[in-house]
């Protein structure tokens, strides 16, 4: 029997995120990562395989990147983990004794058992799976029109560069706006206007009652309203499940929504201490709220597999993961969308009184400079003390570090006048204007509300 320190069971974002960290940290401990993939996709770029990359084969995790530093691979399926024991059997039957285990088994595309006709040929999901996504690729290549059902950020991507690349694309959405869990109304309406105007066909605020096909084989779509779209192929983008077949069949425990219970060290409730769950398939909590939530990102995955690669051995109340903050950004052409918190709609639902402020401007001074593009910034405020508790972003491609500077605002409990009172750096061809920086502008058109209320 193989007797290993730290075994990591997943090659994705967070299954390589805890092998690193905890490699990097704990040098002189043994760590193996055990994958069912030869290669592993980069998560948040298979949306790009279908148009701007062309193939899979450029949106690759590399090895490299664990085999430096002395971190093994190997190519298997685990079939069972025996916790009392801390022994993990592979498919193959071959043994694994280790110290600690981290789950890091990521997500499973949603396939509703309710939808009618999802099992047809060339109705597809999106797995994190090469060799699927490969196969689906080629099998597309010949069609015409495809139906995207879902318009989270998965969904509009891949219509997005489905469309880009030649297809005929009409992406459904039952919400009124796309986008909807992560952004306010206008900012969804936004990017609707936007994906429109690039050849994207949009349907809000309707269902889909069944896919129809002939000869086993897609051919149309019905929506709840009656209306029928024809079909070549249909996407199936209705979020993920965490994949947590195996936690459960080796007796781990599971929440309400079927991630591995955890704390915030990202131990497993319920066993020793050996036991670890980061990324998808970990239990979730809101950073605001404490309630159990299902956000599923590749970067809260990899903040919460460096705490785990950190907590092996030992705790530290300053390597804690303090709760999943949701911070997503996109982009749809040359215009791009962020957003990190709580929206002013699910701050309502959760009780919060807030008070929000928004500002146009330029993303760079002054705005006759080429590449400019116009900014808009939202802050969602405690309207109580002033805590910045959610914020979105639309501009060109500066949003993206634009929306994590808000995530560290929020994770740090910032209050407004904090936030005015801050330096920033700004250059013309980089930024706003040190005078109109759309981020302060915004904190002004709050504390002005605040004023006003107190």
């Amino acid at each position: 029997m193989e007797k290993i320190n730290v075994l990591i069971i997943g090659g994705g974002a967070s299954g390589l995120q805890a092998a690193i960290t905890a490699k990097t940290n704990y040098p002189d401990k043994s760590v193996v990562v055990v994958r069912k993939e030869e290669k592993v996709l980069v998560p948040c770029g298979i949306p790009y395989i279908f148009g701007s990359l062309h193939t899979s084969d450029k949106n690759i995790l590399p090895d490299k990147m664990l085999t430096d530093i002395g971190v093994e691979i190997k190519v298997a399926e685990v079939d069972i983990v025996d916790k009392e024991n801390n022994i993990c059997t592979l498919s193959n039957s071959e043994k694994i004794y280790f110290e600690k285990l981290i789950f890091a088994t990521g997500s499973i595309p949603t396939k509703p058992k309710w939808l009618k006709g999802a099992d047809l040929e060339n109705v597809f999901s999106i797995p994190k799976n090469k060799i699927y996504l490969d196969e689906m690729h080629a099998r597309l290549k010949p069609l015409k029109k495809v139906i995207t059902i879902g318009a989270g950020f998965i969904g509009v991507e891949m219509s997005d560069e489905m469309n880009k690349a030649g297809w005929d694309v009409t992406l459904v959405e039952i919400e009124p706006s796309i986008l909807a869990r992560a952004f306010d109304k206008e900012f969804g309406d936004k990017a609707e206007d936007l994906l429109k105007s690039r050849g994207v066909k949009v349907i809000t605020g309707k269902g889909v009652k069944e896919i129809v096909g002939k000869d086993g084989k897609v051919t149309k779509v019905v929506l709840s309203t009656g209306e029928e779209l024809p079909a070549d192929a249909v996407i199936l983008s209705m979020g993920y499940v965490p994949n947590t077949e195996l936690a459960k069949k080796s007796g781990f425990d599971l929440n309400e929504f079927g991630f591995i219970k955890t704390c915030e060290y990202m131990r497993i409730y319920n066993c020793s201490s050996d036991y670890f769950a980061v990324g998808d398939c970990a239990e979730k909590r809101d950073f605001l709220t404490g309630k159990l939530n299902t956000t599923m990102l590749a970067s809260t995955a990899c903040a919460e597999a460096r705490v785990a690669g950190m907590s092996l051995y030992g705790l530290s109340p300053c390597k804690s993961f303090g709760g999943t903050i949701a911070i997503y950004d996109t982009a749809i052409g040359n215009t791009a969308f962020g957003t990190a918190g709580v929206t002013e709609t699910k701050a309502m639902e959760d009780d919060f009184s807030v008070i929000v402020g928004s500002f146009t401007g330029m993303d760079r001074h002054p705005g006759t400079l080429e590449g400019m593009h116009e900014q808009t910034v939202k802050l969602i405020v405690a309207s109580d003390c002033g805590m910045i508790i959610g914020g979105e972003v639309y501009g060109g491609q500066s949003v993206g570090e634009l929306t994590n500077s808000i995530g560290f605002l929020i994770q740090s409990h910032t209050n407004i006048k904090s936030l005015l009172t801050a330096q920033i750096g700004t250059h013309p061809l980089l930024t706003g204007s040190p005078a109109g920086y759309p981020l302060i502008k915004a904190a002004e058109i709050v504390a002005k509300k605040l004023k006003r209320r107190f």
